[in-house]
């Protein structure tokens, strides 16, 4: 079966998608782990396969259930002829909601933020003005989520890449962290990503087909490591 070859327009938003999957980008994300760093210390995650078990049990669900859900819903009404902004500042409370432990409200605040600044900044696209200035007036919660939908429409790339996008970097995220806090070699790392990133296209799939009212994804599991996170006497992230 051979595929449709890239065009040049293609290969403008996938580098663009690139740009803004990479550590190197400016959102903050390096100084968080998202919950994993209370399980590390816990004893819940301490070795490749807890690692593994870790993003079978958590970050892929939340993914499912949660964070892809959400950009899909944004993606939508994020459309650059007739963006629906009353449902995109639902769907930044819902996000921010979804948070229960403070830190990980404060992070995805954070990396949402820098995301639609940095849209705004590099691009000059209207929608990313406008969103932040109805944002600022309006005092809605920034969500990773929905500004990854808003820098997927600035870009011009297709939902389901832009969903992608956001599963290759939050999985990397994770692994990126991982490396930090446990004494796993890259190979084992990269085995462990390899695994997830399998799962990726179904999840994409049945996360699109999620409706507004069964967003959601509770884990009392890393709920509970990330409000002990914060505690914690030493810590290597803020999250």
């Amino acid at each position: 079966m051979s595929s449709a070859p890239v065009t040049n327009t293609d290969a403008a938003w996938l580098v663009g998608l690139l740009q803004a999957g990479d550590s190197f980008y400016p959102t903050g994300g390096y100084a968080h782990s998202f919950g994993l760093e209370g399980l590390v210390e816990l004893g819940v995650v301490r070795d490749r396969e807890t690692l593994s078990t870790f993003f079978r049990l958590s970050v892929l669900p939340t993914l499912r259930n949660a964070e892809l859900p959400l950009a899909a819903h944004a993606y939508a009404a994020l459309d650059p002829v007739a963006p629906d902004w009353p449902r995109v500042a639902e769907l930044c409370s819902l996000a921010h909601a979804l948070k229960s432990p403070r830190e990980l409200r404060a992070a995805t605040e954070k990396i949402g933020r820098q995301r639609a600044e940095l849209a705004a900044r590099l691009h000059a696209h209207p929608l990313a003005i406008e969103f932040l200035a109805r944002s600022s007036a309006g005092a809605w919660p920034h969500a990773a989520a929905v500004s990854a939908a808003l820098e997927g429409r600035t870009l011009g790339a297709p939902r389901d890449a832009v969903l992608a996008g956001i599963c290759y970097s939050t999985l990397s995220a994770t692994l990126s962290a991982a490396m930090k806090l446990l004494r796993i070699g890259q190979n084992a790392g990269q085995t462990v990503l390899t695994e997830a990133l399998a799962q990726t296209p179904d999840i994409i799939a049945a996360a699109s087909a999620i409706p507004l009212a069964e967003i959601g994804w509770f884990n009392p599991w890393l709920d509970i490591a990330s409000a002990r996170h914060e505690t914690a006497d030493a810590r290597m992230f803020i999250s």
